[in-house]
């Protein structure tokens, strides 16, 4: 099918540049190059290593915008790839390579679906955009965040915002993500006295000093979730300590860990209470936090309604509203007062070896995309806000 085509050509473009974070590896200029054809204007707001893209087509509200990010994750050993990661591959009925699926699937699928909603319906209501980002699977400091400073500066908002993470779970469609939960990262640094383990009087073991606090953090119930998202969750993701050496009691202790928290909580409570806990059993630490993203949920209006409408339209079937998975870049869409989805291919093989997105799921997927267009931005389907 043409549709296929068009997005699976355009998809293979984009898997052959190796834009592992924060390297965009001129993704960003093959969107601008056939956007800017439709009359896209094209905005570059690249800060420190991380290169940003902006394009915009109309002045009108309301605007909608898709969101995405051009980098994905290394590749990892490359002996165990059936294909090279970076040589798109046809196999199975599937494309196989590092970013089919996340996300380089779902911005093809933007891509040709603005392309055919453009060529149909050329006066269309409200605005268009496309904002794109080569640093969403690092640290994403000088992604999305900048670009939203920039735009809120001069009070360029936006009013729909679809994010093409990969949300589908079994078929493409049967998910939205209306929402996320919060991310905050903890890195405690335990002292103790480093000696001989012969000699325990002489030392202070801050692995054994630390223990009891670890499992009261790890068994506190923080909350109970609500009807949106699931209970806050604590993970211990490293614990480092010693030299190495059999024979030495180590002096000091790291360990990091990760609170994925609901609406229920907010990063001040978290704080409080964790240093309660650490404080009851008397050792010396220096506890550092970074915050990765505040929780966001979209409630019931025109994105969501559109998603839905679109989704029965193409595949026939219900999706169901989820805040399911990680963080996204949504997150900081979601406070300036956007209505936020995400919804993109299925998520079974990102990340891993031998990542890959079906064809038919991208035909799915562009179809879709151009119906939520036609929904809510169509002369004659248009919604409101």
């Amino acid at each position: 099918m043409r549709v296929i085509s068009d997005t699976l050509e355009l998809l293979k473009d984009l898997v052959t540049r190796e834009s592992v974070t924060p390297e965009d590896a001129g993704c960003q200029d093959v969107l601008a190059e056939r956007l800017t054809r439709l009359g896209f204007k094209e905005e570059r707001l690249n800060f420190a290593d991380t290169q940003n893209i902006w394009l915009r087509r109309g002045d009108a509200k309301p605007l909608f915008t898709f969101l995405g990010h051009t980098d994905v994750v290394p590749a990892g050993p490359l002996d165990k790839w059936l294909s090279p990661p970076f040589v798109p591959t046809l196999r199975d009925a599937k494309l196989y390579g590092r970013g089919a699926a996340d996300m380089k699937g779902g911005i093809a699928a933007f891509v040709t679906a603005v392309e055919r909603f453009i060529a149909r319906h050329p006066d269309h209501q409200g605005s268009i955009a496309m904002m794109m980002t080569s640093n969403e699977e690092g640290l994403a400091n000088h992604g999305v965040v900048k670009v939203v400073e920039v735009l809120e500066q001069r009070s360029e908002k936006i009013d729909w915002c679809l994010v093409g993470e990969p949300s589908s779970d079994k078929k493409t469609g049967d998910v939205i993500r209306v929402g996320r939960r919060g991310s905050l990262c903890a890195k405690l640094t335990v002292a103790g006295i480093q000696g001989h383990v012969a000699y325990p009087e002489l030392a202070e073991n801050p692995i054994h000093t630390f223990a009891p606090a670890l499992k009261e953090l790890t068994e506190e119930v923080w909350d109970h979730g609500n009807e949106f998202f699931p209970p806050t969750s604590l993970q211990v993701s490293n614990i480092n300590a010693g030299t190495g050496a059999e024979n030495i009691i180590p002096g000091s202790a790291e360990v990091q860990f990760n609170l994925r928290f609901c609406t229920e909580l907010n990063e001040a409570t978290i704080k409080k209470r964790t240093s309660a806990i650490l404080d009851k059993y008397g050792f010396n630490y220096d506890l550092q936090w970074r915050l990765s993203g505040n929780p966001f949920l979209t409630e019931k209006g025109a994105l969501i309604d559109a998603a839905h409408a679109a989704i029965k339209t193409v595949t026939g079937c219900e999706a169901l509203d989820d805040t399911g998975g990680g963080t996204s870049d949504g997150r900081f869409i979601a406070p300036t007062g956007a209505q936020v989805i995400e919804l993109g291919p299925l998520n079974e093989s990102i990340h891993k070896i031998n990542e890959h997105v079906g064809l038919e799921d991208l035909e799915i997927l562009s179809q879709i995309y151009e119906q939520i267009l036609i929904n809510l931005l169509a002369q004659k389907t248009a919604r409101r806000l």
